[in-house]
């Protein structure tokens, strides 16, 4: 049996947000610097630059990171590959080069608790219920989900979308049941979500950081004519059509 403070709040740190076996623990900040660097700390502070780590809780369950995310291992939890032969490592290691995710992303089962790394950017807690079971995400967002959430690599259904989207040719997508968390530049509070019923939403830009796959993502003319979107100023807009979700950062 292992006691520890790992989830008691302190002067410093606390648990913020909780979602399926996933928590968050957020630093109000850094007190372990020197005088050199405690000006630099007090600003960030101020500005909302925290280290946060993400612990997840396990009673018989599993979980998929990010190879390199593990910083501990509390308690009977077990660790594998999630390659199940040659042939799956090199679909995962030709998915990951065009992804720019790991190829190789450790599965832990059992009792305990495992504690990810520290890091400065926000944390995301999505439940993919709400993204009509599957959403496709930025390169580079994947951090942790269930092991009830599998994933794929999904190319542009167009030419249009891939050469002129700003959001590559692939990305990678999470479906299934389960709660995935995502790494993101921007905080919650600044994002903002658009759930589509049958409609379209049109954004000037790569400024949506994840979106439903049920979505049909498109590249078009702002207006119906070149010369209207040239003195429009708006010129092509990402487009986003159908039922399912769009997550879009403002900047």
């Amino acid at each position: 049996m292992i006691n520890s403070n790992l989830f008691a709040q302190s002067e410093v740190r606390s648990i913020v947000s909780r979602l399926g076996p996933f928590s968050l623990m957020e630093y109000d900040r850094d007190i372990s610097v020197g005088p050199s660097s405690a000006q630099t700390a007090f600003f960030m502070s101020k500005m909302n630059v925290k280290k946060r780590q993400v612990i997840a809780s396990l009673n018989g369950t599993g979980i998929i990171l990010q190879a390199g995310a593990m910083q501990m291992v509390v308690g009977n939890v077990n660790i594998a590959t999630n390659v199940q032969g040659a042939g799956d490592l090199f679909k995962k290691m030709m998915g990951a080069a065009v992804t720019k995710e790991t190829a190789i992303k450790p599965r832990y089962t059992g009792v305990g608790q495992v504690v990810l790394e520290p890091t400065y950017r926000y944390i995301l807690f999505e439940d993919l219920d709400n993204w009509n079971g599957a959403m496709t995400i930025e390169d580079g967002m994947f951090l942790a989900c269930e092991d009830t959430v599998q994933m794929s690599v999904t190319s542009r259904s167009n030419l249009s979308s891939a050469a002129l989207g700003g959001e590559g040719l692939f990305n990678t997508t999470l479906h299934g049941k389960g709660i995935a968390v995502l790494e993101s530049k921007v905080p919650s509070a600044e994002l903002l979500v658009f759930d589509l019923q049958n409609d379209v939403l049109k954004i000037d830009g790569n400024m949506a950081i994840a979106w439903s796959q049920s979505l049909n993502f498109t590249v078009e003319r702002s207006t119906k004519s070149l010369i209207g979107s040239a003195a429009s100023g708006e010129g092509l807009v990402n487009v986003y059509r159908g039922t399912g979700r769009v997550l879009v950062s403002p900047v």
